[in-house]
């Protein structure tokens, strides 16, 4: 008489002990579906040129000012940034942020000589415009650098590469040498910066990621 009673107590029991294990498991999925991109740029000897050319380049931290020489060029980036904003909403839900951060992202890679699409699929990829991302191997921020380089090309200082700017600026710079080094070959370029050079997982993650980032209008 009591075998009725007792299937629904331990079907509880069961019930109660997969909760638990799902409510385990489930920190360790959302640090990983957090967690940035596992690589990071290597360290590796430079030339005092080329540590000079690189340390010039992230000296100037003024904020972002585009100018425009034809009012048509100006109409042409808002309509960007418009476009750009409403791709970036789902997350950045706060309109300044958003667009500091948009724009920042336009400076700084026109400031480079690179292309803003490849910049925002790159972040995409490295920290999902994750401002305080920290990967396994201890780069940091949107565009994941290395702390090494505060050292090689900066003032010392890895905390500064939470700073927004900061990040995109040293960000830039590196993907740029690394360009520079490839002779042009993005794809090599990039899996320098990741540390995986040759090897074409990151590089195609990134290229994918460029095309939810470009603009024809």
């Amino acid at each position: 008489m009591t075998e009725p009673a007792a299937r629904p107590v331990r079907q509880a029991c069961v019930d109660r002990r997969k909760c638990l294990q799902r409510l385990l498991v489930l920190p360790g999925v959302l640090a990983l579906q957090e967690q940035a991109w596992a690589g990071g740029q290597l360290e590796e000897p430079l030339a005092d040129s080329v540590r000079g050319a690189l340390s010039s380049a992230i000296a100037n931290s003024a904020p972002p000012v585009p100018t425009f020489a034809t009012t048509e060029a100006r109409l042409s980036y808002l309509r960007w940034l418009s476009a750009m904003s409403d791709r970036l909403y789902s997350r950045k839900k706060d309109f300044n942020t958003r667009i500091e951060f948009l724009q920042t992202a336009w400076y700084e890679s026109r400031r480079a000589g690179l292309d803003t699409s490849l910049v925002l699929g790159l972040i995409q990829v490295e920290s999902a415009f994750r401002k305080f991302a920290v990967s396994r191997v201890g780069a940091r921020g949107y565009m994941q650098v290395m702390p090494f380089w505060t050292r090689v090309i900066g003032d010392g200082d890895p905390a500064k590469l939470f700073h927004m700017q900061t990040n995109l600026r040293f960000g830039c710079v590196i993907l740029r040498h690394y360009l520079d080094r490839e002779r042009g070959d993005l794809f090599m370029a990039l899996g320098r910066y990741n540390g995986s050079r040759g090897k074409s997982p990151y590089p195609n993650a990134v290229f994918g990621a460029q095309k939810r980032w470009t603009f024809t209008g």
